[in-house]
């Protein structure tokens, strides 16, 4: 292929955003940086196919070749690296999960294991060093097949490759679009429903689209590119439909501008062709490759900076870091092993390759075994660390009163989690995670009272639930506002949430409601909660003998919350309030429910421990009727 400078210009900016999003700043949709990253990939892989396959020179084993020399050799090396960083700073339980993120990433299905986990949005993923390892193994999984489609399609039917390409393109789009509104994690992670955007790149390098001639043109063609990326970039956050037809987005922006740049040069291809954003993109792979792992471990113990939330100078700084680092990278590992007089011959990067390979594997599998080599933490902090594992399923009727956000109406067992004595005062809980993870110490602080559940991950107790919530959460507030409570007699209605200031509107309608019907409702606060998992803060405290160092990642925002919302409740909502602040953290909030069990079991949801020592507080200061 010609030499295209826009292109590698344009994996610059893709990458810049990754990075920008990660580190927090405004751009809160930069992570469709990595789907321009899919779109020049398929342009340029299908290119290079193409070109061999005309010129009659295409080979598997050189396509393959050509493959492990671009991605491995910085990849294993990102690898070793994260994984000394792991032995240093991560518990037993983080290392041994670590060590099978790595395995998974080492074999290309990492997207399948984290597909399993939390999600690429939420917060326990900020502390997985590995999780941007998902869309590589993304494009491998579709290099492994594609090559080997065009490959017949172009020996049996050629003429008909751009229709199969279509074709292709089209069913994972709309396979896509469908799952991410039941499925998002599915739709994220899943390399076929991922596949059109790389497809869309090998469609635009088919040539059998119009070409783009004229300067006007081509200008308003990259120009619309190109604020299609930005605009994705600036108003997409975690909680957008993402994927699906969200993707199409950023995509067709990438296809735009790579196809303005086919025929000529443009105003933005001129922008990306300047040398510094160029240098970004000849660097893009392994600034994606470092960046997130460096940042992991400066969230989870400081690594660079002395702080816990990073200014706008210490990002500045970590930028730089990263970049610096990436240019070694690119320059002593990939360049060498690419091209140049060190360039090793197949027969020697193979096994070499394969060896370092087996290696990691090796301390993968040991890790593993080990469970995280546990005798590197004192015996209490290994025991306190094993909260990180906490299974809160039974305690809080996981998948019978308290259901996921995937889940369906029909979940919802009504007896017995709505199950009523007659001689015994009824307190209906309802809220999300938080409210539910109240539940256990209620039960055993007030056996002699039905507390009644109904919650949902992510889903405040709301009478006019927004259109575009999990379909659980209207289906379940409607059944409790508009079909049980006017017709059933409960005692008390205890609201719990991890509230918002945005979730004012919503509780005002929710608790006139109450008052409308005759219904007693008391409104629990927010809780406390820390900027990552108190049980690693805890042992990684223990471990260094400074058990202030966890109480120093206390969050400090809730606490605020709490005040303004006990005020509401005197004087707007007049209701009954209780503050978590008030009835567990005076003089401070404790970080352990009992001895050697943490308050809260993440960074925000009580233990089972912990939910009991806050039901005895509501005992002692409160009257539930």
């Amino acid at each position: 292929m010609q030499d295209r400078p826009d292109i590698t210009g344009l994996r610059g900016l893709a990458v810049f955003l990754v990075v920008l999003f990660h580190l927090g700043t405004p751009l809160r949709g930069g992570f469709v940086g990595v789907d321009v990253f899919f779109v020049i990939s398929g342009y340029l892989i299908t290119s290079v196919i193409l070109a061999d396959l005309a010129a009659g020179t295409f080979s598997f084993l050189s396509f393959y070749e050509r493959r492990i020399r671009r991605i491995l050799p910085a990849f294993l090396a990102m690898l070793i690296l994260s994984t000394a960083l792991a032995w240093r700073f991560l518990t037993p339980a983080e290392l041994e999960a670590y060590a099978r993120s790595q395995f998974a990433a080492l074999f290309s299905v990492s997207n399948i294991f984290f597909r399993d986990q939390a999600g690429y949005f939420a917060s326990p993923s900020t502390l997985t060093p590995l999780l941007h390892t998902w869309s590589l193994a993304v494009e491998e999984q579709f290099y492994i097949v594609f090559p080997l489609i065009i490959f017949l399609v172009y020996r049996v039917v050629p003429r008909r490759l751009a229709l199969i390409l279509c074709i292709l393109a089209a069913t994972s789009f709309v396979a896509s679009t469908i799952t991410v509104a039941y499925d998002a994690n599915l739709a994220f992670f899943n390399a076929p429903l991922r596949a059109w955007e790389l497809l869309t790149g090998a469609i635009l390098a088919h040539g059998f689209l119009p070409r783009i001639h004229g300067l006007i043109y081509r200008n308003l063609a990259a120009t619309i590119g190109i604020l299609g990326i930005l605009w994705s970039a600036l108003h997409y956050t975690n909680g957008s439909l993402f994927p699906g037809l969200a993707a199409l987005v950023p995509c067709l922006g990438a296809a735009l501008i790579i196809a303005a740049g086919e025929t000529g040069s443009s105003f933005v291809g001129a922008i990306l062709s300047l040398r510094p954003v160029v240098f970004l993109g000849l660097i893009s792979y392994s600034i994606y490759l470092w960046h997130w792992p460096l940042l992991v471990f400066q969230r989870t113990d400081q690594m660079l900076f002395a702080q816990t939330e990073m200014t706008f100078a210490t990002k500045v700084i970590f930028t730089l870091v990263v970049i610096v680092l990436a240019a070694l990278s690119w320059a002593f590992i990939e360049q060498p092993i690419r091209r140049g007089r060190f360039r090793p011959p197949p027969r020697i990067l193979v096994p070499a390759v394969a060896s370092i390979v087996f290696l990691v594997a090796v301390t993968s599998i040991g890790l593993r075994t080990s469970h995280g080599f546990p005798n590197r933490f004192p015996l209490i902090a290994q025991r306190v660390g094993e909260f990180t594992n906490y299974d809160r399923g039974p305690s809080t009727r996981d998948g019978l009163c308290y259901l996921q956000p995937t889940a369906a109406f029909a979940d919802f067992h009504a007896d017995p989690c709505l199950l009523q004595h007659r001689d015994r005062k009824s307190i209906l809980l309802v809220g999300d995670s938080h409210a539910a993870a109240l539940y256990p110490g209620l039960r055993q602080v007030f056996p002699n009272d039905d507390i009644l559940q109904a919650n949902v991950s992510s889903c405040r107790p709301s009478t006019s639930e927004p259109a575009d919530s999990p379909r659980i959460c209207i289906d379940l507030n409607s059944f409790l506002f508009a079909s049980y409570l006017p017709t059933h007699h409960i005692d008390t209605l205890l609201l719990a949430a991890k509230w918002s200031i945005s979730d004012f509107g919503a509780l005002t309608e929710t608790i006139e409601f109450a008052h409308a019907h005759g219904i007693f409702v008391i409104l629990i606060g927010p809780g406390i909660e820390f900027d990552q998992g108190l049980p690693r803060l805890l042992a990684v405290a223990l471990r260094n003998g400074n058990i202030e160092q966890a109480a120093s990642h206390r969050v400090l925002d809730p606490e605020h919350l709490d005040a303004l919302m006990a005020t509401r409740a005197l004087t707007q909502w007049r209701v009954p309030y209780i503050s978590i602040y008030r009835d567990l953290c005076t003089p401070a909030c404790p970080l352990y429910a009992a001895p050697e069990v943490p308050l809260l079991f993440d960074s925000h949801h009580f233990t089972t421990a912990g939910a009991t020592l806050l039901a005895n507080a509501i005992l002692i200061h409160h009257q539930l009727p």
